[in-house]
């Protein structure tokens, strides 16, 4: 068992805050589509734009924030960003009580909330590598991916619940007030936290600097190419699987939530094997094999049907995905910050954040128009063939051997 001396003295404080952030956005889950829609009537056009806009300009506009970060303490850089996401997601049902609520107001909060989650994304990396000794990291990023996967699994019915029961913006309220708690305790941490790399404030070029160590390390380029490409394919799939299952095959709300939550499972049992599976088989074998297999899934999905055998089938089509994912990504987490010096990570982690949701944002957009000139289950399956050839941009043995991390020019390692 990884116990408190594993993982450190203050990391429950944190990772309770990461919970209840976890379960608000999985409340919230949808909630701004359905509001454009039953709220503001708009079209697919605009939901379609909701969603691809606020992820892509949320990650340009968080370009800037890695080097802001990375010379700032980082706790009161969570806390920042997390009263941040919760005023501006408050905004939202005020302007609905009121009757001014707009779709220029959905975009621009939608781009605020993504640009400080992945500020935020790059601060708590940081400081949870100060926060938990070495030794505990994988299991400190395996409970984070089972909390992940909990929330995503009884969040989406609970809101949805929610909503029909007091209202439209009913789940955005609980995301917002989700935030302003994980603020507070994340304010009450009185753990280490790392001295900022500089305080004169940072130059143009360290903009750059996160994503030269990304596609310099001989490790985390492929890694990290891998994630744009398999990510982007795995999400740009599911408004696609969205038209066929409710639309062409005529699922219900509850049959269409149900076969993404019940897979949900495998989430845990994924984050629950990492661990064990890391120490028997070594890091990179485990890296590779779960990579290697969470590729192989998605194209069952273009194969899905209507009635219960359809069900069946994406249930588990997508409870081997997640199971897969369960697995990789804590040791991916683990592995990341592992061979990213602490001066370097929180730009290392932004830069990380921006291109994975630049890639989910283009080929998202990209697959939709695929959807529309060939069918969307043509689409799917041009999306699972494509995933069954992105093992080769895993990194070999030679390129993950233990070395290391290169320190940034003019930072020091922490006490």
């Amino acid at each position: 068992m990884t116990g408190r001396r594993t993982l450190g003295p203050h990391f429950g404080r944190l990772w309770t805050a990461y919970a209840v952030n976890a379960y608000g956005t999985w409340l919230g889950f949808g909630a701004f589509p359905l509001i454009a829609v039953s709220v503001l009537r708009c079209g697919p056009a605009e939901v379609a734009a909701l969603a691809a806009t606020g992820r892509a300009a949320g990650a340009v506009a968080a370009l800037p924030l890695g080097p802001w970060v990375e010379f700032h303490r980082k706790r009161p850089v969570m806390v920042a960003m997390d009263l941040t996401r919760g005023l501006a997601l408050l905004s939202v049902p005020a302007a609905y009580a009121l009757g001014r609520l707009t779709f220029v107001q959905l975009l621009a909060v939608s781009v605020v909330v993504a640009t400080a989650g992945i500020a935020f994304t790059a601060a708590s990396g940081a400081y949870m590598k100060a926060l938990v000794p070495p030794e505990g990291l994988l299991a400190a990023n395996g409970r984070f991916e089972a909390t992940t996967w909990t929330a995503t699994m009884v969040g989406p019915p609970l809101g949805g619940a929610a909503v029909g029961v007091f209202g439209p913006v009913t789940t955005v309220v609980a995301d917002a007030v989700s935030h302003l708690l994980s603020a507070l305790g994340i304010r009450s941490l009185k753990g280490p936290e790392p001295r900022p790399a500089r305080t004169g404030g940072p130059r143009a070029g360290a903009l750059l600097e996160g994503w030269r160590h990304l596609l310099g390390h001989p490790s985390l380029r492929p890694l990290f190419l891998n994630a744009i490409v398999v990510n982007g394919l795995i999400m740009a799939g599911e408004p696609l699987l969205a038209v066929l299952l409710l639309d062409r095959y005529g699922y219900a709300p509850w049959q269409y939530g149900l076969v993404f939550a019940v897979p949900c499972v495998g989430g845990l049992v994924g984050s629950r094997l990492a661990h064990r599976l890391v120490a028997r088989f070594g890091r990179h074998t485990t890296l590779r094999a779960a990579g290697a297999l969470r590729a192989c899934w998605p194209l069952g999905l273009a194969f899905a049907g209507p009635g219960v055998p359809g069900m069946v089938l994406v249930i588990v089509v997508q409870f081997g995905l997640v199971t897969c994912c369960g697995v990789f990504n804590p040791v991916l987490a683990t592995w990341r910050l592992d061979h990213t010096a602490p001066g370097l990570l929180a730009r290392t982690l932004t830069a990380w954040s921006v291109g994975t949701s630049t890639g989910i944002a283009a080929l998202t957009a990209l697959w939709g128009l695929l959807g529309a000139l060939t069918g969307p289950r043509a689409a799917l399956a041009a999306a699972g063939v494509l995933l069954l050839s992105t093992s080769l941009l895993l990194p070999r043995r030679g390129d993950t051997e233990d070395r290391p991390p290169v320190e940034a020019a003019g930072v020091s390692r922490r006490p």
